[in-house]
């Protein structure tokens, strides 16, 4: 019986990997080198925006990328469809690559669908780093850090935790933002998020919680 176990989680293991996702411990982990490019992979909805998996030219790995160029309020999203999460920890690789709107991205967690949801983002046009949430098709400001060097092309890693009602945001490791937030108080997605023509490479998408 514990040999018949053994070889179950190593076939899910061998199969989760072959999709791109790993299990460590209780953490997911996410990259995109096995999917296929020009669509966005197995699992993920491309909920806005043009969300493909593309081959970098510089590292040689595959990045998830948004490519349209809309504007204005316009909001891209992607959502990881195996997972509702409410209390959380995630992370990820975000580069950007160009805007002239707007530029960099972020992560959403406790999404509802695409007018109801929780978004941390950098923006190198503004060097800021801000927490906002997206009620009823409304994006409203809930924190802010200023004047941080965010230079285009370069990888940042943006991290979020929420339990409970208080969200913590760090970035590159450096906690920016703390606040308490009672809008949505139950399991969501979690997924990607940049606005109207920034176009950024995301990766190395890590995340647990229940």
């Amino acid at each position: 019986m514990k040999t018949l176990k053994k070889h179950l989680i190593l076939l899910i293991a061998g199969l989760m990997a072959t999709a791109g996702t790993v299990m460590a411990q209780d953490q997911t982990v996410i990259n995109f080198d096995n999917a296929n490019p020009g669509s966005i992979p197995d699992g993920w909805t491309n909920a806005s925006g043009k969300w493909i998996v593309k081959q970098q030219q510089d590292a040689g790995n595959k990045v998830l990328a948004q490519i349209a160029e809309n504007s204005g309020s316009y909001f891209n999203v992607a959502v990881f469809d195996d997972a509702s999460l409410k209390n959380v920890e995630m992370s990820v690789d975000i580069r950007a690559i160009s805007g002239s709107e707007d530029q960099g991205g972020g992560m959403v967690w406790r999404y509802i669908d695409n007018d109801n949801y929780y978004i941390v983002r950098f923006n190198p046009l503004e060097d800021n780093y801000r927490f906002y949430k997206v009620e009823k098709g409304r994006r409203i400001q809930l924190a802010s850090a200023a004047h941080i060097n965010l230079p285009e092309g370069k990888w940042f890693i943006v991290k979020v935790e929420m339990k409970g009602n208080k969200v913590t945001c760090y970035l590159n490791g450096k906690k920016y933002l703390e606040k308490t937030d009672n809008t949505f108080t139950k399991p969501g997605k979690v997924g990607f998020w940049t606005k109207a023509d920034a176009v950024s490479d995301f990766d190395n998408f890590r995340f647990k919680g229940k």
